[in-house]
């Protein structure tokens, strides 16, 4: 059996092992695929790995011999998983072993935006605090969260994790999801999106990418939003429409944005957002300690596994 990792380098830049593949076949791995090497490096290969290489329609077709394509992240809009259906290529996905890790990535970017410790760290080192008249001083506003509002949208498996967070810093969570209806009494009460945006003195973004949720932060949805609100994505960069939230930023009816992904990845030097103020950008790495890391790839060793078995789990091409 030939098995090739398409970009193993992501999930893995030395830290972690492909070992193990190597007993189900002959294993091929490269750090990184560019896009007209994708074909020519599966060949005649039967199972690939991928996390962000993308696999069309025309790639599926190309390769007749594939049967089986690991999705080594959650995120699978990178397959033409409806191609691959027709074609009888199983494809799977790994859900939930980043959970823990961007939920607490999410509340890390939100303390950032509250209290600038990178910058006031920086200012101190660079000789301020010791040329201060005063025993402190702070260049930027600073929040306390207990008693604010934050709404979550997307209330999955890391929407939950967050709320949970937030609640111990005594914050009030409100929560939007297409199939999200809490019970009466809940601490995490369900509400429309439009009172979401009206309360919420934080906003974190949770939810996946659809064609329903891209672009879902816009002028209009941001209209709708208090001001000073905080914006916080730790999702998928597409969810926001970075013009206007470069606008609205720049008019102060977005206080602070910090935001671990962008609408293209790597974004070009002139990304809107990288150049915003009031903002913080990280290069798309909530889901990237070695503890997560780790969780995944024993979960796509596992969902080979039961695929050769033939009991797959965690199927997205159905």
């Amino acid at each position: 059996m030939k098995i090739v990792i398409l970009d193993g380098y992501t999930l893995n830049p030395g830290d972690l092992s492909y070992d193990v593949f190597k007993e189900f076949g002959e294993v091929t791995i490269y750090d990184r695929t560019p896009q007209d090497l994708i074909v020519s490096r599966i060949g005649d290969a039967e199972v690939i790995f991928t996390n962000k290489v993308p696999v069309s329609r025309e790639t599926i077709e190309a390769c007749s011999n594939l049967k089986y394509v690991g999705v080594c992240a959650t995120g699978y809009n990178v397959i033409d998983v409806v191609a691959a259906k027709e074609k009888g290529v199983t494809v799977t996905n790994i859900p939930a072993y980043g959970t823990a890790a961007v939920a607490q990535f999410t509340m890390a970017l939100l303390l950032e935006a509250c209290h600038h410790i990178g910058a006031h760290s920086e200012s101190a080192k660079s000789g301020d605090w010791a040329n201060c008249a005063d025993f402190c001083y702070w260049n930027y506003p600073l929040v306390e969260l207990a008693g604010k509002t934050m709404g979550i949208i997307g209330f999955g498996r890391i929407g939950q994790e967050v709320a949970k967070l937030a609640k111990a810093f005594g914050m009030n969570v409100i929560a939007y999801g297409p199939r999200y209806k809490s019970e009466p009494g809940s601490d995490f009460p369900s509400v429309s999106l439009d009172e979401l945006y009206a309360k919420s003195d934080v906003i974190s973004l949770n939810c996946p990418l659809t064609d329903e949720t891209k672009g879902l932060i816009n002028k209009e949805s941001i209209s709708k939003m208090k001001d000073g609100v905080i914006i916080v994505n730790s999702s998928r960069g597409a969810l926001i429409v970075e013009q206007d939230l470069r606008d609205a930023l720049d008019l102060g009816k977005v206080a602070f944005a910090a935001v671990d992904v962008l609408s293209v990845e790597p974004p070009s030097a002139d990304n809107l957002l990288l150049g915003a103020k009031n903002s913080i950008v990280t290069p798309h790495i909530a889901w990237a300690p070695i503890e997560a890391r780790t969780r995944c790839l024993n979960i796509g060793v596992e969902n080979f596994k039961m695929f050769l078995a033939g009991t797959p789990q965690n199927v997205v091409s159905k």
